[in-house]
């Protein structure tokens, strides 16, 4: 009886296996658009794609990012300029890939752009705080997959929405997580509605990578700058010691770590407002656009990809635990306010 299951699991990885590693043909016939360019995944997969031959229709926000991707890549990449928050901006994009592609259509969307906002007690923000992210993560990702849904059902494409570990569990306040966990529902409905049209949709949901977005020395100014802001009232809650923990964790001389880092100090205080569940941002940002890759090139791509240790090995097993036992070890990794019960 065991050998029959054995061997049933064996040949299930083994079809499985085969399934991933097909991959369509004619790559260099499709056209693939992708927000958020100018550095880090997108720039990745920018110059990914088109080392594999694929026409890549890069969109950047600063000129100097779209140079820039210009530099590395080859005459076939083109660039355009595009602000994701503004909707003349997204239509004047979407105009310039319909040129582009003609009948052949769109095959491949890939919205990528996106910022960290402020990740802080929610008690600590004002709505505008969450508003600037929600433009950009969400309703960005939605008003330019409308601008160009037509262009992917000609084509029968693919759209690659890149959520978070943070929008299945939420972690710390902030708009962040509110809008992965939006880009998941909304990837959700779409994928259902699209596939009666040949048009299949992914998410992508990394764990903690080094790019901009996780810049330390910009992040901790911006904390500063929140503390300043924020009432003597919500001060006194929290107190200082909240506000050193968050410096430590900034400017620790150890490598970069995520919000539930373990951190080695001769300062008690701090070491025991921080956990135990360790990670680092990891630099090696393939782990995420090869997942990105596979999803536009593959025969049969995944619903969702999980991209990154710490995505796979804790956040993921995490976002299934009982809802008293994942709060439990959420605060564990957290400092505590100096007013906490």
């Amino acid at each position: 009886m065991w050998l029959c299951l054995a061997a049933l699991v064996g040949l299930y990885y083994l079809v499985r296996w085969y399934r991933e590693r097909q991959v369509l043909s004619h790559l260099q016939d499709k056209y693939v658009f992708i927000t958020g360019c100018d550095s880090g995944f997108g720039h990745q997969l920018a110059r990914q794609l088109d080392m594999r031959g694929l026409r890549v229709l890069a969109a950047c926000l600063t000129e100097e990012g779209a140079e820039r991707l210009r530099n590395r890549t080859s005459d076939r990449l083109e660039t355009v300029i595009l602000d994701v928050t503004q909707t003349e901006s997204i239509a004047a994009a979407a105009q310039w890939v319909k040129e582009r592609v003609g009948d052949r259509g769109l095959w491949g969307l890939v919205n990528n752009a996106g910022i960290s906002g402020i990740c802080l007690p929610n008690e600590w923000l004002d709505k505008q705080d969450f508003v600037d992210v929600l433009e950009v993560n969400l309703l960005g990702v939605i008003e330019v997959t409308l601008s160009l849904l037509s262009l992917v059902r000609k084509a029968r494409g693919r759209v690659v929405n890149v959520s978070s570990v943070l929008g299945r569990v939420s972690l710390i306040g902030g708009g962040y997580g509110i809008s992965k966990f939006g880009v998941e529902a909304f990837s959700d409905c779409l994928r259902r509605e699209l596939s009666y049209f040949g048009v299949k949709v992914a998410i992508i949901e990394p764990g903690f990578f080094k790019t901009n977005i996780c810049d330390e020395k910009r992040l901790w100014e911006m904390i500063k700058k929140q503390w300043n802001h924020i009432s003597l009232e919500v001060k006194e809650v929290y107190g200082e010691k909240y506000l050193a923990s968050c410096e430590y964790l900034m400017n620790s001389g150890e490598s970069s770590k995520g919000p539930m880092g373990i951190l080695r100090t001769s300062h008690a205080s701090v070491r025991e407002s921080y956990g135990r569940l360790g990670h680092n941002f990891s630099e090696d940002l393939t782990l995420v656009t090869d997942c990105m890759e596979h999803a536009l090139t593959a025969c049969h791509p995944h619903k969702r990809y999980i991209a990154g240790w710490d995505a796979k090995f804790i956040y993921f097993p995490l976002s299934y635990l009982p809802s008293f036992l994942k709060d439990t070890l959420i605060s564990w990794n957290f400092p505590k306010p100096a007013k906490a019960l």
